[in-house]
């Protein structure tokens, strides 16, 4: 793959070169150097390849990113996804899974931090009270002081630990064994919860009730799915910086700042936090 890459650079150097010498433009197809290329055809341009520290080399990300993995863009400044480097120590096809599944949490994070407070303002259809900033809503003290719900903060917690790791568990395993989900007995959803071989994407009448992609289109769907989500981390990532420095809600911050941008901005809110204001 890298000789293959190598020979192809080298051939278009050599056409360029030759086109500054005579002074023209020389258009040129390069056909046979590009058909060995048989794993990843992929342009450079546009690609976040640069290298951070001198660890991991654009062309060797190249090399295993070849554009199959959805949303990989060339990028792998540490060499985390390299099956033959020792840039990680955890295995490439677990982070693959992990940042998928983090992205969805985020998604569904991101939404559900802030829409309670937006909820909250539109009187007189929900109630106000309503309206609690996400870290309020749970039970990490003293921030975690919000309302009950049909029961007390710390059992709805153990609660919702012990229904996670259940979850976790039989994600794991399916990660693990694909497909084996659908091979052990659960209420008779075996079939449903069988999947489709790719423990990120199991598809079916559960995972994909709206069968989407069935048009062909499941590629961009899986690309536009990870920027949303990765876009959706970072967001999560602002809430928890928010949280810390103002004490409010996203929905709260984004009012205040609409209000009076001067005054109400990220560099005010440093300087408050720092007492310059």
């Amino acid at each position: 793959m890298l000789a293959a890459q190598q020979s192809t650079f080298a051939g278009r150097f050599a056409v360029r070169a030759a086109a500054r010498q005579t002074g023209r433009r020389t258009a040129v197809v390069v056909r046979a150097e590009e058909t060995k290329v048989t794993k990843s055809d992929r342009k450079t341009e546009g690609l976040g390849i640069a290298g951070f520290g001198g660890i991991g080399s654009s062309q060797q990300a190249l090399t295993y990113l070849d554009g199959t993995l959805p949303g990989d863009f060339g990028f792998d400044p540490l060499g985390l996804l390299d099956p033959e480097g020792a840039g990680g120590f955890v295995a490439p096809r677990w982070l693959q899974a992990a940042e998928v599944v983090h992205a969805r949490w985020a998604m569904l994070g991101a939404a559900g931090c802030i829409a309670p407070e937006i909820m909250a303002s539109a009187q007189p259809f929900f109630p106000e009270a309503s309206g609690v900033a996400w870290f309020q809503s749970g039970v990490i003290p003293p921030a975690g002081a919000g309302p009950e719900y049909w029961t007390d903060n710390y059992t709805l917690f153990l609660g919702e630990i012990v229904l996670m790791q259940f979850a976790e568990l039989r994600r794991l395993q399916d990660f693990r064994k694909p497909g084996s989900m659908g091979k052990q007995y659960f209420l008779g959803l075996e079939t449903v919860l069988g999947g489709s071989g790719d423990p990120s994407y199991p598809g079916g009448q559960f995972f994909n009730m709206l069968n989407l992609g069935a048009d062909g289109s499941l590629a961009k769907l899986k690309v536009n799915e990870i920027k949303n989500g990765r876009l959706a981390m970072i967001a999560m990532l602002g809430y928890f910086v928010q949280a810390a420095f103002t004490h409010e809600g996203p929905y709260a911050n984004l009012m205040a700042h609409l209000s009076d941008p001067v005054n109400n901005n990220f560099l005010t809110t440093f300087a408050k936090v720092g007492g310059a204001i």
